[in-house]
């Protein structure tokens, strides 16, 4: 990783200077080297109409093969660069990462073990085109899960809470298929799992959220590092955190600056 996206990742605030690109997808990922070459083929292919566009995988510290076989997916693809965590940090700070370093206005994020199918990218980028600079989200909700009973449940209580206490008009925010403005997210308050409160956290800055079904796959190979809510008294702490946050927000006033008078040449 270079000096300059090293800098640009650590403090999130900077605008990265690229070639003009239409849309950035963020893709964190973390032992998945037996869905990189697929998922990074399907992702490429379901941008072909966006173009231009970039892709950015965050390597969150992987301990298997993920880096060479990132490293060999790049090859002829010069639309996709490569992050690396130096020890995993999670998947909030893995798409933190990747949108920090993006060159787009527009931001998609997708899942990187293969159960978010990309061809669902172009819907949501149009969802949220469409809607103007009002919208701020759009969000994909799955159907068909694909995910075993027990973490169905884990998920089904999570929003069923979650939409309950945040009123987010949400059914799924677990979804890691979103599609976003870049500045949005850089105005919402980061912690760790921000990702799974994005459409309360987007609507609390004023913007207006879509929602578009996605049809969901079983993963391709190896076993889920990202839990859905699996450690359960944490969830709910974030949950209050976010209640809060809400609760807290005041309106944004409008400013404008005062022009000074032009002085008079002696």
């Amino acid at each position: 990783m270079t000096a300059s996206v090293t800098a640009s990742v650590a403090t999130a605030d900077s605008d990265p200077a690229g070639p003009p690109t239409r849309l950035t997808v963020v893709v964190p990922v973390r032992n998945e080297a037996g869905n990189i070459e697929s998922l990074v083929t399907e992702i490429g292919r379901a941008c072909a109409a966006l173009a231009p566009f970039e892709v950015i995988y965050v390597d969150d510290g992987s301990t298997d093969a993920t880096p060479a076989a990132l490293e060999a997916a790049r090859a002829g693809r010069p639309w996709l660069r490569v992050l690396r965590h130096a020890r995993s940090a999670g998947q909030s700070a893995a798409v933190r990462s990747g949108v920090a370093a993006a060159r787009a206005p527009i931001v998609a994020t997708l899942d990187g073990d293969g159960q978010n199918d990309p061809a669902f990218l172009p819907a949501l980028v149009a969802a949220l085109e469409q809607g103007g600079p009002a919208i701020g989200l759009a969000q994909g909700q799955r159907i068909g899960r694909k995910d075993g009973p027990f973490k169905m449940l884990q998920s089904r209580i999570a929003n069923g809470v979650r939409g309950r206490i945040l009123r987010d008009s949400t059914r799924d925010t677990g979804c890691g298929l979103k599609v976003f403005r870049r500045a949005v997210y850089r105005a919402l308050p980061y912690f760790d799992a921000l990702h799974r409160f994005m459409p309360a956290l987007v609507a609390r800055e004023g913007y207006g959220v879509v929602h578009r079904d996605v049809v969901d796959r079983p993963r391709h190979t190896g076993r889920s590092n990202y839990g859905l809510f699996d450690r359960l008294w944490v969830g709910l702490l974030d949950l209050a955190g976010v209640w809060w946050l809400i609760r807290r927000k005041r309106p944004t006033p409008s400013v404008t600056e005062v022009a000074g008078r032009e002085e008079t040449p002696c």
